[in-house]
């Protein structure tokens, strides 16, 4: 499970549905609909939300609202739009850690999408998250 701190504008086509679909299955461990990945550490910054589901829908409704600029046709139903809007932390060191990684994967995987990213100088986070300084998450390295 791969819950990026990048805007989702950076992901490929198949990066972009993975990310739908991994954040679906936070949703679920966040709800209790699920018992496994319960303890994943790319939901560790969601529980920490005062309200976790919330978080997660308006993580959702990023993604969502990506994916209908592209004309993708993800089921719009699967997010309360009625969340209250919060904002998650993110270290500026895991956001470097999060674009290198998400660049390896698109070397392989989509080049052109690796050529247009390559040389980004500023990232832009995801928009539940506000940069800060520090490393990368503790929990990114096992």
């Amino acid at each position: 499970m791969r819950l990026w701190s990048l805007h989702p504008k950076y992901l490929d086509a198949k990066g972009l549905v993975a990310l739908w679909r991994e954040t679906l299955l936070a949703k679920n461990v966040l709800e209790g609909k699920t018992k496994g990945y319960q303890n994943h550490p790319q939901l560790i910054r969601f529980k920490e939300m005062e309200n976790p589901v919330e978080a997660i829908h308006q993580y959702l409704a990023e993604i969502w609202l990506e994916a209908d600029k592209r004309g993708y046709k993800f089921d719009k139903s699967k997010i309360n739009w009625e969340f209250v809007p919060q904002n998650i932390k993110v270290n500026d060191g895991q956001m470097a850690y999060e674009f290198k990684h998400l660049l390896r994967k698109l070397e392989i995987r989509d080049t052109s999408q690796f050529y247009k990213l390559k040389d980004l100088e500023s990232i832009d986070p995801a928009e539940i998250f506000t940069v800060i300084p520090g490393e990368i998450e503790k929990w990114e390295i096992v």
